[in-house]
């Protein structure tokens, strides 16, 4: 079984995904309403924003891959299921608001 991820930062990287799942994952160009990216933390993070747009990738992975994207984005990230433009849904990781709002408030 496949799952289907939204990538639109360093998961988007072949670089990072060889290192992470030992392949690169071939990509397909798709775009998030609702949300703006930011670089907050030197990370880019997706946070809700009913005027914004994120442009990504969606990425068909394995469970096992998944899980080692899980691990690697932390616990300053959730993953959640969104629907995109294409109107495919997926997984994305987002921002968890109790981090980053700090970070964008003060």
């Amino acid at each position: 079984m496949q799952e289907i991820l939204f990538v639109y930062g360093t998961l988007k990287d072949p670089e990072i995904q060889k290192h992470l799942v030992g392949r690169v994952i071939p990509g397909t160009p798709d775009r998030l309403r609702g949300y703006r990216s930011h670089n907050l933390l030197n990370y880019p993070t997706a946070l809700p924003d009913s005027g914004g747009w994120v442009n990504g990738l969606l990425l068909s992975i394995t469970p096992q891959e998944m899980t080692r994207f899980d691990e690697y984005e932390g616990s300053a990230y959730e993953r959640v299921r969104i629907c995109l433009e294409s109107g495919t849904e997926a997984w994305m990781y987002r921002g968890k608001p109790e981090v980053f709002d700090r970070v964008l408030n003060g």
